[in-house]
């Protein structure tokens, strides 16, 4: 999945104060814009857990925005985790289908409000028949998110509605979000996160799947739409046979982790 973790970058230019006539005007702002986007990565997570078992993923997605601050947008990924931790046979895709308005209202605050849904094509978690029969359901989830931003630092909330990620009775899953981005050379930017996933109802705890993830982000823009990206991360999510985050192949989804990833946008 992604929540839409999924990094954007937004580029503006200005005119200087003192422009002469000679110039001429300055081109009006478009009606909309319709941006796509091809990537890799080494090891695919979404909020510190393990989307791809630790293989790599490729990536892509197209967005729209209108001047008004709307958009909509779609991103997709190959995946694993359905098969290995939901006992699912069907379902290697990721498909997620996004929409919201953002804006900016005062100097330095900006806003970003929306709706996410998280397709895994074809998924049979849960059915009749699969390894995870009576414990999950259809894995595809909805969400909604809040994003607050003062300069550097942003705050997110997301709010799952119904099942989250193939979960019984957790609706109402919820992920908190604080991360900053602070430039610290030319095209060099460093992004530390800190976040919080809730999952109501889940094993004998009733919190079984909580847990706090972390990451320290190094992304490089090497202009004409290439960003490449070094990540480091972890979570304190519990480890060992029998964990809500271990898979069917023993392995630990929220272990800690470093990843590479290029990014091309067009």
């Amino acid at each position: 999945m992604n929540t839409p973790f999924r990094p954007a970058l937004f580029l503006a230019a200005a005119l200087t104060a003192n422009a002469s006539w000679a110039d001429g005007p300055a081109a009006p702002e478009p009606e909309n814009t319709l941006a796509w986007n091809i990537g890799a990565v080494s090891d695919y997570r979404v909020r510190g857990i393990a989307q791809t078992s630790f293989k790599p993923a490729l990536q892509g997605g197209v967005d729209f925005t209108h001047k008004s601050g709307f958009y909509v947008g779609s991103f997709a990924s190959n995946v694993r985790w359905l098969k290995d931790l939901n006992g699912a046979t069907k379902g290697n895709v990721e498909v997620d289908v996004y929409g919201g308005l953002r804006g900016s209202p005062a100097d330095g605050w900006s806003y970003d409000v929306g709706v996410i849904r998280y397709e895994y094509v074809g998924n049979n978690s849960g059915e009749a028949g699969t390894p995870g029969a009576g414990l999950f359901t259809n894995a595809s989830t909805t969400e909604a998110y809040v994003n607050v931003g003062f300069k550097m630092f942003n705050l997110k909330y997301n709010r799952s509605f119904g099942d989250f990620l193939g979960n019984p009775s957790s609706s109402g899953s919820q992920y908190f979000d604080l991360n900053a981005t602070f430039a610290v050379a030319d095209g060099l930017n460093l992004t530390p996160h800190i976040g919080r996933q809730t999952i109501p109802n889940q094993g004998a705890t009733g919190n079984a799947g909580d847990y706090t993830d972390w990451s320290l982000s190094l992304a490089k823009d090497f202009g004409n739409g290439l960003v490449a990206t070094v990540t480091v991360g972890g979570t304190n999510a519990a480890k060992g046979a029998g964990t809500f985050y271990r898979d069917m192949k023993g392995h630990d989804l929220g272990k800690t982790y470093g990843l590479v990833g290029v990014k091309y946008s067009f």
